[in-house]
């Protein structure tokens, strides 16, 4: 995928401590926040959820997917209701690095290997700043091995890591709306910063 231009020079940002608490949903669980996940006329959280477990049990479709040892590799997928979905295979030792997807539901779960996910329980501000100051109980981490699955709702922020250093994963990735861009962020201690945003035409 083709990576735009940085965003352009830092500017102050609230810290977490004003912004709502992220939304997840996790299996076996259910929501963890006051506002709901689902959107409006599309597919809900759980509708993606169950759409993703059943995807990533599916041996002919996880088989159909290329592997390559030295990057990541993905195929687009037909979602329910409208969403927008993808298979994607993670060789030993990548990740997405830090980013949200705007204002877009989503969930994934593994099909094969162990992927790791490390999140943000704060609600970023959806314009407006540059950095973001993070509290010391922000950080969450999850170890979601092959059968497990995970939604979350808007503005989750999050990295998905193989962290295996000799085993391919794959996942299947389901998003309502289609994502109409998805915000990058670089990481220092405490110190979250917007680097890029990307649009559908860079990905797809």
């Amino acid at each position: 995928m083709s990576q735009p231009a940085p965003a352009s020079a830092v500017t102050p940002a609230p810290r977490p401590a004003e912004a709502a608490a992220a939304e997840s949903l996790d299996e076996p669980g259910g929501p963890t926040a006051a506002e709901p996940l689902d959107e409006p006329g599309g597919p809900t959280a759980a509708e993606l959820l169950d759409f993703v477990r059943r995807a990533a049990a599916d041996k002919e479709l996880i088989a159909s997917l290329p592997r390559d040892p030295e990057g990541r590799t993905w195929l687009r997928l037909d979602g329910p209701r409208g969403s927008e979905a993808w298979l994607i295979g993670w060789p030993p030792g990548t990740g997405t690095g830090w980013h949200d997807h705007a204002e877009s539901l989503g969930a994934f779960a593994t099909a094969e290997g162990q992927l790791t996910e490390h999140s943000l329980a704060v609600r970023l501000p959806a314009t407006g700043w540059k950095t973001l100051e993070l509290n010391d109980d922000a950080d969450r981490r999850r170890h979601l091995r092959a059968g497990r699955a995970r939604a979350f709702g808007r503005h989750h922020v999050h990295e998905v890591l193989n962290e295996s250093t000799t085993d391919h994963a794959v996942s299947v990735h389901a998003y309502y709306p289609p994502l109409p861009l998805m915000r990058r962020f670089s990481r220092s201690g405490a110190v979250l910063r917007l680097e890029q945003v990307e649009r559908p035409e860079d990905w797809q």
